[in-house]
């Protein structure tokens, strides 16, 4: 119904209204007695055998929603219902900010992809907490965190920690989100040396309180492979919980869309099916030149069971969908699900 129906209806308005549109939409219908019983009745797929054990907690099923999509972690519970085993709020920053100027998400439907340059638009930490304490406990949840586009370079780390600090109590793990293509200063954020500074901080920072959270950093898809090989380094000195890979592209090769289209929507960061080989080559490289040395959550471009498939056959442990969650609807995660148990 999703795909002959509703993605239709949807794809005629503008992205980023219609996104708002659909979490009113969930939010009010899942009010609706019974409803939230019949969503889990029509996707959720429960076996033990699609259970995973990763730093220290037990995924229901190893298919995620990647953060950005419930930015201010105001839908979590209720899309706990459509199946998914982990999902990631975020990027949360310090303080609310609206982002990037509008419009900055754009379709590229021919492509199967999303451009956008949202820019970390969120309501900021005491929002996210607010709804964070509204938490039934159905689903593992992922704090993905950054820093404030205004803060200056030397308070990088201090704006990550405060997060971190604040949300500890409320999420399950943690992600460093150093790659968004669509945020100022995004050099620094690469640096390896940086990296390992705030790392150590946050790990230090960890360590004070009784249950210490896994911390995952988020990678961009463009890397070359001596970068990814300073990655590989970064985790093995810092014995980082794993990496989630990847972000968005900056890369426009072979898309169907126009070059005049393209230079209409101008920058941002790609998602969708057109970066599934390249953050698929990322995960091989990854997994296969550390001897699978950390866990690795895979995401970009899955649009179908075959491309989750493949994404864990390349070296992922768990995987995202996001842009596939749009394009194909919900039972996109049921028929990962159900093709991990026919495996």
């Amino acid at each position: 119904m999703y795909k002959l129906l509703l993605r239709p209806l949807f794809f005629l308005f503008d992205p980023e209204k219609i996104h708002h549109f659909t979490f009113a939409l969930i939010k009010t219908t899942s009010k609706i007695p019974g409803m939230s019983a019949i969503f889990r009745s029509l996707y959720v797929v429960e076996d033990v055998k699609l259970e995973r054990q990763l730093f220290g907690l037990t995924f229901k099923n190893p298919v995620g929603l990647a953060a950005g999509f419930d930015k201010n972690a105001v839908l979590y519970n209720e899309l706990a219902n459509f199946g998914f085993g982990f999902i990631e709020i975020g990027t949360v920053t310090p303080k609310g900010q609206e982002g990037n100027p509008k419009k900055r998400l754009f379709r590229l439907k021919d492509d199967q992809g999303i451009i956008n340059r949202m820019g970390f638009n969120n309501d900021g930490l005491e929002a996210a907490i607010s709804q964070l304490k509204k938490n039934q406990g159905n689903v593992i949840i992922g704090g993905n965190i950054g820093k404030n586009t205004q803060t200056l370079p030397e308070d990088y780390t201090k704006d990550y920690l405060i997060c971190f600090k604040a949300l500890h109590p409320y999420v399950d793990y943690f992600v460093l989100n150093v790659s968004c293509p669509n945020v100022g200063s995004h050099a620094k954020l690469n640096d390896k040396d940086y990296l390992l500074e705030l790392i150590h901080t946050v790990q230090e920072a960890n360590k004070t309180f009784d249950k210490q959270k896994p911390i995952l950093l988020k990678i961009a898809p463009d890397l070359n492979d001596m970068q990814l090989d300073e990655i590989i380094e970064l985790i093995a000195e810092t014995h980082l919980d794993g990496v989630i890979a990847s972000n968005t592209s900056v890369d426009r090769s072979n898309l169907k869309a126009s070059a005049e289209r393209l230079a209409e929507i101008g920058n941002g960061g790609l998602s969708g099916q057109p970066i599934k080989d390249k953050s698929t080559a990322v995960i091989t490289y990854l997994s296969s030149k550390s001897n699978k040395a950390f866990p690795i959550i895979g995401v970009g471009g899955i649009h179908s069971a075959e491309d989750a498939l493949e994404k864990i056959a390349a070296g992922a442990d768990l995987v995202q969908i996001y842009t596939g969650f749009i394009y194909e609807g919900p039972n996109l995660v049921k028929a990962i699900n159900k093709a991990l148990l026919k495996r």
